[in-house]
């Protein structure tokens, strides 16, 4: 069993890819707030993809942690060089493991919060990319402004306070490249936010202007902030996983990654200060990446809220079993093609009726074994962005809404924390007391969830949204997700949760 480090990597497995590449002649080009596992299967899988060509070798990835718990990620990069493994996992059963070298460095800004900020600042900086998750952009979910209530941003405004949030140290280390007159890196979000480069601009350019009017002009105007859309399933890493990657390819791998065998990125093409020829690596560099953005968004992130809390209550724990079972993966489609696809503009490339149909496909890959809980979490951020848009939108149109409703219905009764069996269910949310408390109070108030402003707007006066999400409800309530399912799907289910026969 080799424990992985630059030195094990000859004396590998065969069958396990390796960088062909010297690391120690790669310099930094790029700094990565939010080293998770979708960044390491995504952005540093592509990177090392062109290193292993030859190509891109002054754009390695410094990482940095902000977090506490990124903590624990800083303990496995510095004992590792910055390598591990990804496991790409194929339909039918197969895997190809390859070590990843594209991160050389890693920076916990915790504990040396000066250290991220000068090599903010250095010129070889020239990428900052973001995953900081749909939660990180500190915008009000219904406003859209920035949140300078947040206790750690308001830390950060302090007069003298020492930066610890991302938008305090990547707006630092600007502040000192332009008083250096050193040109400013691009910030590109790699975020599941619709617009997400428009929405980092915004959001930095407003904590900067809170701090320092001037600098906040100056970063409007000077720094570039691409959209882009992003797409690879990579499930949160296991002891099985860890496992398998000792028992299969005999090595110790703290923390590897696994993934699906899709893959996709398509990326704007604006960047002052450089960037690598991500389009030698599979990139899709394009002028408009909306399209594809709200096809990604609305078909395949909206559709994992689809599955999740129906198929949880249902008593499923994978999205492999809900999305093998033809009720459900039917219940999608039908959502895809008849609620979300008519809110999409045109995709350029792209047959959606296949698109639509490989993303069952996908989102069935029992080897990656994607579990409902983690597509159940954080759902206050992810609703709110993905389904909601959808729904108004429809409603604007006359379009039809019965079954995004039933999702949004759906999450209510899953935030009541007890499945249909009546084991408890443990809710991950940042705003886990609220909306618990609201689906506390569906038996004296059944609208209580939606009349959540912060989360819903003013959904819950729309009386034909209402008269669905209710209707819904009061099925999951009398009936159980899966007559819902059924009851929505043969557009049989009528206001008051009533099946008409």
């Amino acid at each position: 069993m080799a424990r992985l480090t630059g030195a094990a990597l000859a004396a590998l497995p065969e069958n396990v890819g390796v960088p062909t590449y010297p690391r120690g002649g790669l310099s930094a080009g790029i700094m990565h707030f939010g080293v998770g596992g979708f960044h390491r299967a995504h952005q540093a899988m592509y990177l090392d993809r062109l290193m292993n060509a030859g190509l891109a070798r002054d754009w390695a990835i410094c990482g940095v942690g902000v977090l506490p718990g990124d903590a624990a990620m800083k303990a496995v990069m510095d004992a590792q060089d910055c390598l591990y493994t990804l496991v790409v996992k194929h339909p039918d059963g197969t895997r190809e493991a390859r070590v990843i070298g594209s991160i050389i460095d890693y920076l916990y800004a915790p504990e040396d919060p000066e250290a991220v900020i000068e090599r903010l600042a250095s010129p070889e900086i020239r990428i900052v990319s973001l995953t900081v998750t749909e939660g990180g952009y500190n915008f009000h979910h219904v406003t859209g402004e920035f949140d300078a209530g947040n206790p750690a941003v308001a830390a950060d405004l302090a007069d003298g306070a020492v930066p610890g949030t991302v938008f305090g140290l990547v707006t630092e280390g600007l502040r000192r490249r332009r008083e250096r007159g050193t040109a400013p890196f691009t910030v590109m979000s790699c975020d599941n936010i619709q617009g997400n480069g428009d929405v980092a601009r915004r959001m930095f350019t407003a904590y900067a202007r809170l701090k320092d009017p001037e600098l906040g002009a100056w970063i409007e105007e000077h720094v570039a902030f691409p959209n882009s859309m992003v797409d690879r399933i990579t499930p949160v890493t296991s002891d099985a996983d860890r496992a398998a990657v000792a028992g299969d390819y005999g090595i110790e791998d703290a923390w590897p990654v696994v993934s699906e065998d899709f893959e996709q990125w398509v990326l704007e093409d604006t960047f002052p200060a450089g960037r690598p020829p991500l389009e030698k690596a599979g990139v899709q560099l394009v002028d408009d990446v909306e399209p594809y953005e709200l096809m990604k968004l609305r078909l395949l992130n909206a559709s994992h809220q689809g599955l999740c809390y129906f198929g949880y209550l249902a008593g499923y724990r994978y999205a492999h079993e809900v999305c093998q079972d033809p009720l459900f993966a039917g219940f999608l489609l039908d959502y895809m093609e008849r609620e979300a696809t008519p809110t999409l503009h045109p995709v350029p490339g792209v047959d959606l009726a296949a698109y639509r149909q490989r993303l069952i496909e996908r989102f069935s890959n029992e080897h990656v074994r994607d579990t409902l809980a983690r597509l159940c979490a954080e759902s206050s951020d992810r609703i709110p962005k993905w389904l909601l848009p959808v729904i108004r939108e429809n409603l604007a149109s006359g379009g039809e809404i019965s079954r995004s409703a039933g999702i949004v219905a759906s999450w209510a009764r899953y935030a009541e924390g007890v499945d249909e069996s009546g084991q408890p269910i443990e809710v991950v949310d940042r705003l886990r007391e609220q909306v618990m408390a609201a689906a506390a109070r569906h038996l004296e108030d059944p609208a209580a969830f939606i009349r959540q402003r912060e989360l819903f707007g003013d959904l819950a006066e729309d009386e034909r949204f209402t008269a669905a999400y209710l209707a819904a409800l009061a099925s999951l309530h009398a009936d159980g997700a899966r007559a819902t399912v059924e009851a929505l799907s043969s557009g049989r289910l009528l206001p008051g949760g009533q099946a008409q026969t």
